[in-house]
């Protein structure tokens, strides 16, 4: 295993770039009190430089998802009678796949049947980049066999519960204690770049190894892994591949953390401070 210590930088934009340039996000995210999720992911991916950003959500949702944030499109999908999507979505979703270089989902989805066949459609696809977070990963935990169908270039982004769940539903032994095993034998068995968060966010695609340095006690609040996931998104959509993008991720977001902390405190951070403070820490990134 290759350890990883270099953090990587985005290259200088183009002076004739325009917004298709730096990456098209299309976001399936939230549900009927969930729709922060939905629009924390949204303005993160914006504010870490994706050019064009969409949020999906259960049509009940939108209005709410839209009136957050005036910088992303939104577009309504179907949805069940929880106010959730529904698995008629399935087509919209697909064509949007076609339509943009990145696509994250999970945050504020809630779980049922048709989310996990929505789920599972999308991991089919061949070649789609896809950043599966939140409940995209629990949906994800209860298809069985699922490495074997996956077509896509994916990233798993999962905090220690949902890792175990994860790992449960692939594993016939319990899961080891040490994070960066767990983390690089949850990589090897998917084919997927994974992200197991938590202090020192550990990044491995089975081969290479990063184990992050920044981020404080004070993110450990509820909205901070959607931005986490608008961040990565957003840097996969202007180039990077997926290792590249998630390593340039949980540093870029520990480090917004550090600077809403420096300024708020660790106490009273909130995940739109970890949004607001992304601008700066993108920019002493690229300054080093």
């Amino acid at each position: 295993m290759e350890i990883v210590r270099e953090v990587p930088k985005l290259k200088p934009r183009p002076v004739d770039g325009h917004k298709g340039t730096f990456g098209r996000v299309y976001v399936v995210a939230g549900s009927i009190g969930m729709t922060g999720a939905a629009a924390m992911v949204g303005r993160a991916a914006l504010r870490a430089g994706a050019g064009l950003v969409r949020v999906a959500t259960a049509k009940s949702a939108l209005p709410i998802v839209a009136a957050i944030e005036p910088s992303y499109t939104t577009a309504p999908l179907a949805e069940d009678s929880a106010g959730r999507i529904s698995a008629k979505a399935i087509n919209a979703i697909l064509d949007a796949a076609t339509e943009n270089e990145v696509m994250a989902i999970g945050p504020g989805l809630g779980q049922s049947p048709g989310l996990r066949s929505i789920v599972e459609v999308l991991l089919r696809q061949e070649g789609l980049r896809l950043i599966i977070d939140g409940d995209g990963l629990n949906n994800l935990s209860r298809l069985s066999g699922w490495p074997k169908k996956r077509r896509a270039n994916m990233t798993l982004t999962p905090h220690p519960g949902e890792m175990r769940r994860l790992w449960a539903a692939l594993f016939r032994e319990d899961m080891p204690q040490d994070r960066q095993e767990t983390a690089a034998r949850m990589a090897a068995t998917t084919g997927a770049v994974i992200a197991l968060k938590g202090a020192g966010t550990v990044v491995t695609d089975g081969k290479r190894l990063y184990v992050n340095t920044t981020g404080n006690p004070g993110m450990a609040t509820a909205g901070s892994g959607d931005v986490l996931t608008g961040t990565i998104a957003a840097l996969m959509g202007q180039g990077l591949d997926n290792f590249d993008s998630t390593v340039l991720g949980v540093y870029t977001h520990g480090l917004a953390g550090d600077i809403a902390a420096d300024k708020l405190g660790q106490i009273s951070i909130i995940a739109t401070d970890i949004i607001d403070a992304l601008p700066q820490a993108l920019q002493q990134r690229n300054l080093r």
